[in-house]
């Protein structure tokens, strides 16, 4: 009777779907990193600005922009929950309606950045013709510093918000486009894209089925970081009246309009500006964590 001698290296092999669930992993290192108290500080502080922007009109608002003289540097009351500026406005409700301006900027410039620099990138990474051409021109962007640009930008077009959108997102589309580059440049020499290639797939999808789905999980951290800088951006612009018209209610210029009073009303500046560098703090740890959970190898290198 002969005995069936199994081969070692196959008794070891683990049986089919044994392997790592990678969306399951991913969704369990976010859960523990809930678990740390900055992480879910962050989150809370996020979400708290969130929720008060998109439900401004129904949380105790009064127009923004509504301008009353005899209540000129009010301090916190029944009328006025945090006190009034220098023209009577209510300093709470500009600060609510100042949350939806950062965040349609930092939305906005994110998402479009993002978009221009995939398909840019996606073109000079796999279109070695294009590529010199390309690059050259994002490095002649990159050159000049960005909120001088943007500076530049919104004082030949005027100032409005979709300038402001434009002005901030032309500096980061560079940024992108160098990132997506060298993601295709590293897909492209793997074996099974030149198998692809070989057996005359289509360039179409072999881009959207093998190059572009690599670049999703760096540009969502990518993203956030754009969502951050956007922010600071449009808030500088504002506070250098280079920005949003004055009237609009925005972090950036409350905090222009409050510099001259502040060593009476500090509140001016400072409501502003706390809440800005708490988005700002929330919005970098998040990306950091994102960053650490979608490239684990960026989080041994941190």
């Amino acid at each position: 009777m002969m005995k069936t001698i199994q081969n070692p290296a196959v008794a070891e092999l683990p049986p089919v779907g044994a392997g790592i669930d990678r969306k399951s992993s991913t969704f369990n290192q976010l859960l523990l990193s809930l678990k740390s108290i900055p992480v879910l500080v962050a989150l809370v502080v996020l979400v708290t600005v969130v929720v008060l922007a998109a439900f401004a009109p129904l949380l105790g608002t009064v127009d923004p922009i509504a301008i009353n003289p005899g209540g000129r540097f009010s301090p916190i009351s029944e009328a006025y929950w945090l006190g009034s500026d220098a023209y009577g406005r209510d300093l709470y409700s500009r600060l609510l309606y100042g949350a939806r301006i950062s965040l349609i900027v930092g939305l906005g410039a994110a998402a479009a950045s993002i978009a221009a620099g995939l398909v840019i990138g996606v073109v000079a990474g796999y279109l070695k013709v294009l590529d010199a051409i390309i690059m050259r021109v994002m490095d002649g962007v990159m050159a000049i510093p960005s909120i001088l640009l943007a500076i530049a930008l919104v004082s030949l077009t005027g100032a409005s918000l979709v300038t402001v959108l434009v002005a901030i997102t032309v500096p980061e589309i560079p940024r992108v486009v160098r990132l997506v580059r060298s993601i295709i440049l590293n897909v492209r020499s793997e074996a099974y894209v030149e198998a692809a290639v070989s057996l005359g797939t289509p360039t179409l999808r072999i881009l959207t089925r093998h190059m572009v789905p690599n670049t999703i999980a760096p540009l969502i951290v990518q993203g956030t970081f754009i969502f951050a800088s956007a922010i600071l951006t449009e808030a500088t612009l504002s506070f250098l009246g280079a920005g949003l018209p004055t009237e609009i209610p925005s972090w950036g210029n409350m905090m222009a309009d409050g510099r001259m009073y502040f060593q009476l009303y500090p509140g001016l500046v400072l409501y502003p500006g706390i809440v800005l560098a708490l988005t700002l703090l929330s919005v970098n740890i998040l990306g950091d964590v994102l960053r650490d959970v979608l490239d684990p190898k960026m989080a041994k290198r941190t």
